[in-house]
């Protein structure tokens, strides 16, 4: 009860002078705790006296300077003052903060304002010794010293942030600096071998990409090149599409790496790496650490995906493809036709092939894009197709799923979402067509290999003519 009492009867604040308002716990200048102020002593304290306005009235006046009483002399000698021991964090469990003398106010022993000083600016330096004290600004073009620690450069192998392109990325995939997760590799691909180059998305509206590719080149017996581009799509409705694509494109391309430098004929090369891809597809399906999860569905839901791919060798462009992702030829010079190379293995190009409807009643149909061939456990018999062309003069050759042909459909369509420069800029082509898909609605995951096509000179014989 002596507490409140004392506080009721304080006019201004211990710590800082400041007037205070009847019934405070707390100085609202400078948060002092009014109600750890102690209680008055018996004899006589130091007080203000408030001197009466001239003029009467009632209204006090300015405080006169505070009288100081002395103690009487039998008071005892005051002794050293007792400190509580400071806690070393406050309430939130943060370092309590750390204040220099100087930057606290106060009053001197007759109550007057300690005399107020402007201290120096203190920066520790890393060996403990403060500085000289003066604030030194940053020279033009410095790094801002609050973002300096996230513009150094990553460490070898280390990722940069995509967001705010500072922050270094730590292995759970998420930038150190913004927090912003990173997205997935497969997310977003691209490769430029100078000959070819390939781009992959996810598209808007999937949550992953189950497309994938493989883009190599080599050398065949007489050290002439061979350019390989292999595109695959994953089935969504099978399980692990996106395994099931990057083991196809891998297989394929490592099945043509090694058979085109010992000089098999392109097309027995292609027909034999799809091969090779669809027994990589189907071992997916007999993993014993995946076989207990898939147990049911195995043998209705393997993993499945489409492929095509293409190589250039010898003069020849050499295509093969299972499933609805195509090959397009677009000629260098333009008032030439462009043309499709691929037909389709889905319910559509049946209907069309078997007569029972045209391309436009039938690519209109729901069922259009169902497809009738595919590399999987669960497909039918297997049938790869291979083509071979040999074109009289330079164009582009567009590989692509149907993320991509979806919004650029017919090869005339395909042709004019083609850059112009496209042969000579194959990755920003690709690009291009990757962005004309995602700006179309990116319904799909897309996917395409540009391959610019060069004609070999008249009289220059292939090197498996004579195997």
């Amino acid at each position: 009860m002596s507490q409140i009492h004392q506080q009721t009867s304080l006019t201004n604040c211990p710590g800082c002078e400041e007037p205070l308002e009847t019934g405070d716990l707390f100085c609202g200048a400078c948060g002092y705790d009014l109600s750890a102020v102690p209680a008055l002593p018996d004899d006589r304290p130091t007080i203000a006296i408030a001197v009466p306005a001239p003029g009467g009235g009632g209204e006090p006046g300015p405080a006169a300077a505070p009288a100081t009483v002395p103690a009487p002399a039998s008071a005892p000698a005051a002794g050293p003052v007792e400190w509580p021991a400071a806690s070393e964090v406050d309430s939130s469990d943060l370092p309590a903060p750390v204040h220099h003398p100087a930057e606290l106010p106060g009053t001197d022993s007759g109550g007057a304002a300690l005399p107020v000083t402007e201290p120096p600016v203190r920066h520790d330096e890393p060996g403990g010794e403060p500085s000289s004290g003066d604030f030194e600004l940053a020279a033009p073009g410095a790094p801002d010293p609050r973002t300096a620690e996230h513009t150094a450069p990553p460490a070898a192998g280390g990722k940069v942030c995509v967001a705010c392109r500072s922050g270094h990325v730590d292995p759970d995939g998420y930038c150190e600096n913004c927090g912003h997760a990173q997205p997935r590799e497969r997310d977003h691909m691209e490769q430029e071998l100078g000959a070819v180059a390939a781009v992959s998305d996810r598209g808007l509206r999937h949550h992953r990409n189950e497309d994938a590719f493989a883009v190599s080149s080599t050398a065949l017996p007489d050290g002439s090149p061979a350019v390989v581009a292999i595109v695959c799509d994953g089935v969504s409705s099978a399980s692990r599409p996106d395994e099931a694509s990057a083991a196809a494109a891998s297989t394929a391309n490592e099945a043509l790496l090694e058979s085109l430098p010992r000089g098999t004929h392109p097309q027995q090369a292609m027909h034999e790496a799809i091969i090779a891809a669809s027994e990589a597809v189907n071992a997916l399906a007999e993993e014993p650490a995946r076989a207990m999860e898939h147990e049911q569905h195995r043998h209705q839901n393997a993993p499945a995906c489409t492929l095509v791919g293409a190589i250039m060798a010898g003069g020849l462009l050499v295509i093969g493809w299972v499933g609805d992702s195509r090959v397009y030829w677009v000629p260098d010079d333009r008032a030439v036709a462009p043309a499709r190379l691929t037909e389709d293995d889905s319910w559509a190009a049946q209907m069309v092939s078997a007569g029972l409807m045209n391309e436009a009643e039938a690519y209109a149909d729901e069922r259009a894009h169902a497809i009738t061939g595919w590399l999987g456990a669960d497909a039918y018999d297997l049938e790869p197709h291979t083509a071979s062309f040999k074109p009289d003069r330079p164009g582009l050759v567009v590989v692509c799923t149907d993320g991509l042909w979806n919004y650029a459909e017919s090869a005339a369509e395909m042709a004019a979402a083609v850059p112009a420069d496209a042969h000579e800029r194959p990755l920003h082509g690709a690009q291009v067509l990757v962005g004309h898909a995602l700006d179309g609605g990116g319904h799909d995951n897309v996917t395409v290999a540009l391959l610019p096509f060069v004609v070999t000179p008249q009289g220059a014989a292939p090197p498996w003519s004579t195997a």
